[in-house]
């Protein structure tokens, strides 16, 4: 029980490396706010994760609106007492898979950023605000990319999370003497998740066997990144095991970036 009685707010809860880190928190003892902007998609995950004898709520969030990330975290603390993990995981790919820069809108640019980049931000600030108030530390995990550490996946893209991982060893090192430790989960390609298939709302709904492959054959490993894997990592980065752990960006790719 990796998370016993931990309160942990999971932005993006509703589907993909959300849903799957809510049910594997949920699994570890955690107490889990499910944050999404669809509430039936949150509902949803908060019904599996009670189904399996674990603890949830859902709340509707648009975390490029700071009042709607504030309400989450106040939501969590009103509910469980405290904060101890906010897992700022939400995010939205490029809006079409090879686009160049000159492909790209203006409102392209300010979608991505927007919930990419600022809601990662306001995820940061107000937990760090939360964890000040009540004392003791907290924990915070980022859902960054291996497209903001290579030039891969979009110029657009690849620019905030880029700052979702500058960010993330930036507030490690602001927040260290508070016991405030700050890491990063940096996925390859999913392409068993709604971020690169639309459809693909949980596992591999709408994702044919054959995509599985090519994308996983761009890993040196030869397998796809899966929303499990990174929970997995984010589990750990969450825990008590990664009491010494801040500041990393931790990839999960099959070995796409020690190339």
């Amino acid at each position: 029980m990796l998370l016993a009685d931990k309160s942990v707010v999971i932005t993006g809860a509703g589907s993909g490396v959300g849903r799957a880190s809510a049910l594997l928190f949920a699994r570890e003892g955690a107490k889990v706010l499910c944050v999404d902007l669809r509430r039936d998609w949150a509902d949803e995950t908060v019904r599996q994760v009670e189904a399996e004898g674990g603890t949830a709520a859902a709340r509707t969030c648009d975390v490029s609106v700071e009042e709607d990330v504030a309400g989450a975290v106040a939501a969590s603390v009103e509910r469980f007492g405290r904060l101890d993990v906010m897992y700022n995981n939400v995010g939205i790919p490029t809006p079409r898979i090879g686009m160049k820069i000159e492909d790209h809108t203006f409102e392209d640019w300010e979608a991505l950023s927007s919930v990419n980049l600022r809601g990662v931000f306001l995820g940061c600030k107000h937990a760090v605000m939360q964890f000040k108030r009540q004392g003791g530390g907290g924990v915070i995990v980022n859902t960054g990319s291996v497209a903001g550490m290579v030039a891969w996946g979009g110029t657009a893209y690849g620019t905030t999370k880029a700052g979702v991982n500058h960010l993330t060893k930036a507030v490690a090192v602001e927040c260290a003497a508070d016991d405030i430790r700050v890491n990063a989960v940096c996925p390859a390609a999913m392409p068993f998740t709604n971020f690169m298939v639309p459809d693909a709302t949980e596992g591999s709904a709408g994702v044919d066997r054959h995509v599985g492959e090519e994308v996983g054959a761009m890993h040196p490993l030869g397998r796809p990144i899966t929303a499990e894997d990174c929970a997995a990592a984010a589990l750990f980065l969450a825990s008590d095991a990664a009491r010494n752990v801040t500041g990393v960006l931790l990839p999960v790719d099959g070995g796409f970036t020690a190339r």
